[in-house]
């Protein structure tokens, strides 16, 4: 006759199951793996970046085992998440993270730099305490070399810091796709007003007289001289989504100026997804354990 099983010898078995199941060659565990997988920082890339104004930064962050954790970028003087994952999450299109698969790097980059960039920014894990390294972006001014013939004996000259371009209104301008692009750009020499005032939108020159801007049509530049200062205008009708981008301001004899142009269409940004393999494992072992038990305590 078969003996009934006691309840002491089913907690026996269970807890012989339990010991069999987190507890691996050389004494591993599943709590040790846990451990094995925490987020942190590899502090290899440089904290405290120089870049000239115009040009393109990057903050190097590296993290290794970030599992199912999501590594962000955070502007910290005014808290604004920058970017979530490889999902970008500001309308300043001159963002953006660099992220190649299956790496440790999680690089955010700046095109056309401008002073207002200047600052502190936070690569952050979300981690329970978060885990966060903090970069330091210092922008620095530099004149543009005039358009000449290099030759050996060519002169770089920079210009006075007091002669300065300005654009008239906020550094980011949104426009409705359609709607027209009005960009005034103003300079503070008065003595000497330049000879020419150049906008570039991103690396190419606009200029209406150019045959790929000409067959756009709608786009018009007006520069007028008076005893106050220079004023260029730049007007962009029936905005494209392509018209986007950093516009700059350049006079032949002062240094430039730069805004961010954004033409919306109604989007608004992807659900912010995220992964990761470091974690797997541990939930494997887990959702067996868990089968286990309950098979056993019928």
């Amino acid at each position: 006759m078969q003996q009934p099983v006691h309840s002491r010898d089913r907690t026996f078995d269970v807890a012989k199951q339990l010991q069999r199941l987190t507890s691996f060659e050389g004494g591993s565990s599943l709590a040790s793996l846990a451990a094995e997988c925490k987020p942190e920082f590899d502090d290899i890339g440089k904290r405290n970046v120089t870049a000239i104004l115009g040009q393109a930064a990057e903050l190097n962050c590296f993290v290794k085992h970030p599992g199912n954790r999501v590594v962000s970028w955070i502007r910290q003087k005014d808290l604004h998440i920058l970017t979530s994952s490889i999902f970008l999450y500001t309308g300043d299109g001159r963002f953006s993270v660099k992220h190649p698969e299956a790496s440790n790097e999680w690089t955010l980059k700046i095109k056309y730099v401008q002073q207002h960039d200047d600052g502190v920014y936070e690569c952050q894990v979300n981690t329970e305490p978060k885990m966060n390294l903090a970069y330091v972006l210092k922008v620095e001014e530099r004149a543009p070399v005039p358009a000449t013939t290099i030759t050996p004996n060519a002169i770089h000259r920079t210009f006075n810091s007091a002669a300065q371009a300005k654009i008239v209104g906020p550094e980011d301008v949104y426009v409705k796709k359609g709607s027209t692009i009005s960009l005034t750009c103003t300079v503070n020499v008065q003595s000497t007003p330049p000879s020419s005032v150049l906008w570039h939108h991103g690396v190419s020159v606009v200029d209406f007289d150019s045959p790929s801007v000409h067959r756009r049509g709608g786009v018009s530049l007006e520069t007028e001289k008076t005893e106050s200062g220079t004023t260029s205008r730049l007007l962009v009708t029936q905005a494209r989504l392509t018209d986007s981008g950093n516009y700059t301001c350049i006079p032949s004899n002062a240094n430039p100026a730069s805004v961010m142009v954004h033409v919306l269409n109604g989007e608004h940004p992807a659900a912010m997804q995220h992964g990761g393999s470091c974690g797997v494992a541990p939930t494997i072992l887990l959702a067996t354990f868990t089968l286990v038990v309950s098979n056993l305590l019928r």
